[in-house]
């Protein structure tokens, strides 16, 4: 069993998986451990939808024949970025389009690319993660931190994954799917399954910021 410290060091977003498949008893099991992660007043505010198998090929051919229009639920990032956060997201971006030899001035291949969020990077699985529209800001912070166990929790069962938040640009045709109550809104998805090793979009790693740009040891 790996550390929570390699689990850690270990997770990443990943956008190119296997064909292998995650079963059905696994996710379960990940997402009731999931469950016992911190959550203001046990509100345990996520409410949680599951596409695998059969059900993955049926949400996509979905996807693929809805005729409805849709738009963003919430601004994934604020309109306009700040430093050090704006090159930090340029940074991001680059990697990734580096590693697949896409150049910049290819806004197709840019496009195209980021299109493959919507099939989940060919993933097996994935998840899609809702919350009351009545619930506030610390409650999203409850789901952030589901999600992050989910995560680790998988990574000590050898699964990947990779968190969408751009999911939520298509809250109303995966509304329309998994039939989820109106007052609840689409927070994220999340691909799930097994990372191919072979491909360049999984063998780069991200930089962090160093601790003294961001923490303080107070001093009195």
């Amino acid at each position: 069993m790996i550390s929570v410290t390699e689990a850690v060091a270990n997770r990443q977003s990943v956008r190119s998986f296997t064909k292998k498949q995650v079963s059905d008893e696994t996710l379960k099991s990940l997402i009731i451990k999931s469950s016992r992660s911190p959550s203001g007043g046990n509100l345990q505010p996520w409410r949680i939808y599951v596409v695998n198998g059969d059900t993955m090929k049926s949400f996509l051919d979905f996807q693929n024949t809805w005729q409805g229009s849709d738009k963003p639920e919430y601004p994934i990032y604020p309109e306009k970025l700040k430093e050090p956060y704006r090159t930090s997201r340029f940074k991001i971006g680059e990697q990734l389009y580096n590693s697949i030899g896409i150049e910049r001035s290819d806004s197709q291949a840019r496009v195209d690319q980021m299109l493959k969020n919507f099939t989940f990077f060919g993933a097996p699985a994935g998840l899609f993660c809702y919350v009351d529209r009545q619930m506030n800001q610390p409650q999203w912070s409850d789901l952030g931190m589901f999600l992050q166990t989910f995560m680790l929790l998988a990574q000590e069962e050898g699964i990947d994954t990779c968190a969408q938040e751009s999911w939520s640009l298509r809250q109303k045709m995966v509304s329309e799917f998994t039939e989820a109550d109106e007052e609840h809104m689409l927070f994220c998805g999340m691909a799930i399954g097994y990372r191919d090793t072979t491909s360049p979009l999984n063998n780069y790693k991200t930089d962090r910021r160093s601790l003294d740009s961001w923490c303080t040891f107070i001093s009195k």
